[in-house]
């Protein structure tokens, strides 16, 4: 049996007879509902342009797929709302998670991306970063509205943290977390400037019409606490302007279900279906459509801000889950929808808890219908927040992945 070479003479060899080229990189995902299965086709196109074998596995949906992932279990799997739903389907989650990141480990990836879905991910993260798997959170919690010190938390799981708003990294950096601001990819998906005539050619609107996109949220459990609200609101609309139309895009079958359910039972439901109409799915069409928005605060007010329209935001909880968060001090932030976050003031009426009811609801969108140079003064400040965030999210987030797995790589040379 031969004796090994010694070391000076094997770092000769190596360097006469070099190995070849490292394998290509293994990257795990999961993805856990349509906008983070998107987020995740994106990063797998660019991670593939800069390696061109590199193999994807994990969980996700159609997107990722046709964007050459191998999905082990499909993002539907995760796709569980509602406490009542969440713990009918615990034991199952539970089970799933032990199974996948198991499996991962066992597959030995140079990184692990959780894709948004906390409350998955940054369990699967922090078991495999114990183990030594580079871990990248995409997306972050909102750690800028309530609950800061779960950056520190999340650092815990995450190597890397990849925002998608420039208020996030200085919040993670107070606690010594690694985290990058890549922009948002609805900001690389939208054009600057909307084309408001397409828009209503597309959906077939009276060009002289004042319309109103009614946005009551995309969740049942959203409809059921809104919508009687908003249509409400819309009825006191259409006494003070009788040639506004309504369009209402439904995000889902069980949502649109759910809102025609109350529509029919409201008193003022009759109505108000004479103006209306539902669409399934457009939002964007619609919004960009519109003169004013009436919405649900959350992404779709940034989805609004995009389409550069004024708006009115409203949002309820629970009473109880309202107490509870004032009581605790939970939440840290003046502002609750993302464009008045983005601004720094507040350029758009916020109507929360208390302020939702259907007349201050009516009276903020009554303000843009009939002052179109209130409307118009927003556009220089949307246009700023729009190039702010328009960044090549799926680009950069790539680089940074790229960048850690380097120095991994660099790490254990």
């Amino acid at each position: 049996m031969n004796a090994p070479a010694p070391a000076p003479i094997a770092a000769a060899i190596d360097q006469i007879f070099p190995a070849g080229p490292p394998p290509p990189p293994r990257f795990a995902l999961i993805a856990g509902e349509a906008s983070g299965d998107l987020l995740g086709a994106g990063l797998i196109e660019e991670l593939r342009r800069r390696h061109p074998g590199a193999e994807f596995v994990g969980i996700g949906g159609e997107q990722m797929r046709a964007a050459g992932m191998d999905t082990w279990f499909d993002a539907g799997e995760l796709a569980v709302m509602g406490l009542s739903e969440v713990l009918k389907h615990l034991p199952r989650l539970l089970r799933l998670r032990r199974d996948v990141r198991q499996r991962i480990l066992d597959w030995k990836p140079d990184a692990f991306i959780g894709i948004d879905a906390p409350d998955f991910n940054l369990g699967v993260e922090r078991w495999l970063k114990q183990r030594g798997v580079r871990t990248v959170h995409y997306v972050s919690p909102s750690v800028w509205a309530w609950r800061r010190k779960r950056a520190q938390k999340i650092g815990r799981s995450a190597d890397r943290v990849l925002c998608l708003f420039p208020m996030e990294p200085p919040i993670y950096a107070e606690y010594g977390v690694d985290a990058r601001f890549v922009g948002h990819p609805l900001a690389d998906e939208m054009p600057i400037h909307p084309d408001r005539d397409g828009a209503r050619m597309t959906l077939g609107l009276d060009d002289e019409a004042p319309i109103l996109a009614m946005l009551p949220g995309s969740r049942v459990g959203e409809i059921e606490t809104l919508a009687a609200d908003f249509i409400a609101a819309a009825a006191v609309l259409l006494a003070a302007e009788p040639r506004l139309g309504i369009v209402a895009p439904m995000a889902s079958a069980r949502a649109r279900s759910a809102f025609e359910r109350i529509l029919d039972a409201h008193p003022d439901g009759a109505r108000v279906r004479r103006a209306l109409r539902i669409v399934d799915r457009g939002a964007r069409t619609v919004m960009v459509a519109s003169d004013a928005v009436l919405l649900a605060s959350g992404t779709a007010t940034l989805e609004a801000m995009l389409a550069k329209r004024p708006m009115a935001v409203a949002y309820k909880v629970s009473p109880l889950t309202y107490a509870l968060v004032k009581r605790l001090g939970m939440l840290k932030v003046d502002h609750y929808a993302l464009p008045n976050v983005l601004a720094g003031e507040p350029v758009v009426p916020e109507l929360m808890q208390h302020d939702c009811t259907p007349e201050n609801l009516a009276g903020a969108v009554l303000r843009w219908l009939r002052d179109p140079a209130a409307g118009a003064a927003l556009l220089p400040k949307f246009q700023r927040i729009h190039l702010e965030l328009k960044r090549d999210a799926s680009a950069r987030a790539a680089d940074a992945i790229v960048e850690l797995i380097g120095e991994s790589a660099g790490a254990t040379a």
